[in-house]
């Protein structure tokens, strides 16, 4: 066996393996072009949010659009001043700034308006369009109200209104808020006849002074000659009217004989003399 430990031969050392890594210089471009990208993006829209805002301010700062054209529509019982009263518009107001929307909920709160429109025209305009109620008859619920077409109740009787319509009479306020429902319907029924009476024909609207209504039993008309009870009941109005039409007249000669005119059958009239 060799003695390596005598002999000549030395150990030699290993150098050891070396890798030699390349590193690659940082592209700080390649992860700063989209952080740029953001910040203009950002800068862009603050700028753009800053422009708009002063824009704004000027507006609304400076009157541009002021009011100088009010158009009213043509009303029979509100005058053009009352309209704007209750609008609370008048000229060298700001256009843009004008709400609409609360004008037209002020002008709705007289009863005689059941419609309203506005609308706004630049420069300097706007026009206000007004719907009135008429009256179709008087109900008389412990006050006296006015009945539109569309059986709305919908204004009280002051001093001065006029008269000269039709009386009906059997609804009250207590019915009206216990029963609204059944009430209305009533209502609506009543505006039926009273569109039917204002038909051309020998009996009309004009020859009725009060309509009475029974919830049980219908109603009951009164002529405006001698109040004679004339009693139609709930149905079949238009027929029953036309019958009534071909001997009214005549019926009408001798009033002052009669006690009622009955005309809720379907094929004839039931005429009580006193």
């Amino acid at each position: 066996m060799r003695d390596f430990a005598n002999s000549s031969y030395q150990r030699r050392k290993v150098a050891p393996n070396k890798v030699k890594i390349q590193r690659k210089p940082l592209d700080l471009k390649k992860y700063l072009r989209p952080l740029g990208k953001i910040a203009a993006g950002l800068l862009v829209s603050v700028l753009t949010v800053g422009i708009m805002y002063g824009v704004y301010r000027v507006l609304g700062s400076t009157t541009f659009f002021k009011l100088k054209n009010i158009e009213v529509s043509s009303a029979k019982r509100l005058s053009r001043e009352e309209i704007l009263g209750l609008a609370g518009v008048e000229p060298g107001k700001d256009l843009l700034r004008m709400n609409l929307k609360r004008m037209g909920e002020h002008i709705l709160q007289n009863p005689w308006v059941e419609t309203v429109r506005i609308n706004r025209y630049f420069p300097d305009g706007i026009s206000i369009a007004v719907t009135e109620r008429e009256p179709l008859a008087i109900v008389n619920m412990g006050y006296i109200y006015y009945l539109d077409k569309n059986a709305n109740v919908f204004k009280v009787l002051n001093q001065g209104d006029k008269l000269d319509y039709p009386v009906i009479t059997g609804f009250s306020e207590e019915e009206l808020g216990s029963d609204p429902k059944g009430t209305r319907q009533a209502l609506k029924t009543t505006c039926e006849l009273l569109k039917i009476l204002r038909e051309k024909g020998a009996f009309i609207l004009a020859d009725v002074s009060e309509i009475h209504y029974d919830k049980g039993y219908g109603f009951t008309m009164f002529t405006a000659s001698g109040a004679l009870p004339v009693k139609i009941g709930s149905g079949e109005f238009a027929a029953k009217v036309e019958r009534f039409s071909r001997i009214y007249r005549d019926l009408m000669s001798q009033r002052q004989a009669l006690q009622y005119i009955d005309l809720d059958y379907s094929d004839k009239i039931i005429v009580k003399k006193s």
